[in-house]
């Protein structure tokens, strides 16, 4: 089975998260693109967490039920619970409908 590849402009791994997609910006959702949706594919999901947060896995962003023929999410999506084409969001780990980024607590990178 083929494996989704998802990539995003907006940096480069292992770089600084640009600071107009945390709090202490704009706090605006960057721009996703993927290829490789397997056949068969009934709808895109995409959970953007961070797994080195202190205590836990943090969840900054869940979207589902996109078109399985999308193959881009763009920059700044609204923090709507219903998207257009059906598309919706969950409630992430700051307790709120759509994308937050990271905002550590004062001393923690």
């Amino acid at each position: 089975m083929k494996q989704i590849s998802i990539s995003s402009d907006a940096f480069k791994a292992g770089t600084s998260i640009p600071v107009k997609h945390t709090c202490d910006g704009e706090d605006r959702s960057p721009a996703f693109t993927w290829n490789t949706v397997p056949a068969g594919t009934q709808s895109i999901a995409l959970i953007v967490d961070d797994p080195d947060a202190p205590g836990k896995t943090w969840v900054h962003c869940v979207i589902y039920n996109m078109p399985a023929g999308s193959s881009e999410l763009p920059a700044a999506v609204p923090k709507n619970k219903t998207l257009d084409d059906d598309v919706l969001q969950g409630t992430n780990d700051f307790g709120r409908i759509g994308y937050n980024g990271p905002c550590p607590l004062p001393g923690v990178t």
